[in-house]
């Protein structure tokens, strides 16, 4: 089981991310259309796409306010409020937006608390896997799924970077896609194989999960990575970003310990 005992704060908060999280991932796979990619009843199905976006990230904030309400937010459909506990959330209410649109099944509600600046609790919920994860600092990932019980989570045994499976991720401004498209015809032959999932807070579970040797992606924002990283970390993955930097939109790396250093400098000289 998950040990939160050493902070009372970080468990409490670990709880509220799992209940918040959790509602908002049933309501987002119980609430979209069956026919959304075709849907008619707005001016375009990314209408639709985006009112259960907001409606996710109300369902967790007012869930959080009631709970803890001079806490801070930080949500990518605007919620930014400055708080004053020194506890600010940081909420994605649907990472991987294109995915849920087409009917995939990765997609994820991803809900991070950082107490004065670090972050402390982590949980992303991937209703469509069946899974979720979560970690809180110093106690490690866990998941649920198919399985009985909490599983901790740990990286992949170690394998030299020619036998890594990386995945990455793709801006939608054209000309950095192209960009990201050719660094990724670069690095491929230098690699086992690269996937591309469509959503960094999956990615960043799978390197915690070991499904993954590695995950990059340049352009994320702070709700895309917070919990994720987290996760990351917890289960033993390195991360950062550019060299001597932490993870940004600027780059974002999460691998096992020897993978990421050759990827990260791989990644600095094709220029990613």
């Amino acid at each position: 089981m998950t040990d939160v005992t050493t902070d009372p704060l970080h468990a409490e908060l670990l709880k509220i991310a799992q209940e918040a999280a959790h509602r908002a991932g049933e309501l987002l796979r119980d609430g979209r259309p069956a026919d959304l990619a075709v849907a008619a009843t707005k001016s375009s199905p990314i209408d639709v796409v985006t009112e259960m976006d907001i409606a996710a990230e109300k369902l967790i904030t007012g869930l959080i306010a009631d709970r803890r309400p001079d806490d801070g937010f930080l949500g990518e459909e605007g919620s930014v409020t400055e708080g004053t506990s020194g506890v600010r959330w940081v909420i994605d209410p649907l990472d991987g937006t294109v995915n849920y649109l087409y009917g995939l099944p990765t997609w994820a509600v991803s809900v991070a608390a950082e107490q004065d600046g670090e972050r402390v609790a982590g949980v992303v919920v991937a209703p469509m896997r069946g899974e979720s994860y979560h970690a809180v600092l110093g106690g490690g990932a866990w998941a649920t799924g198919a399985w009985e019980g909490e599983r901790r989570l740990g990286c992949r045994a170690p394998a030299p970077l020619d036998q890594a499976l990386v995945s990455t991720g793709f801006n939608y401004v054209a000309d950095v896609r192209a960009e990201q498209a050719e660094i990724a015809r670069r690095l491929i032959p230098l690699v086992r194989d690269i996937r591309r999932g469509g959503s960094a807070a999956i990615d960043l579970c799978d390197v915690a999960a070991g499904r993954l040797d590695g995950y990059y992606e340049r352009g994320l924002h702070p709700w895309d990575l917070a919990a994720g990283d987290l996760i990351a970390r917890e289960a033993g993955a390195v991360t950062g970003g550019r060299p001597g930097e932490r993870p940004s939109g600027d780059l974002t790396i999460a691998a096992t310990p020897e993978v990421f250093e050759p990827l990260q400098r791989l990644l600095t000289e094709f220029g990613a």
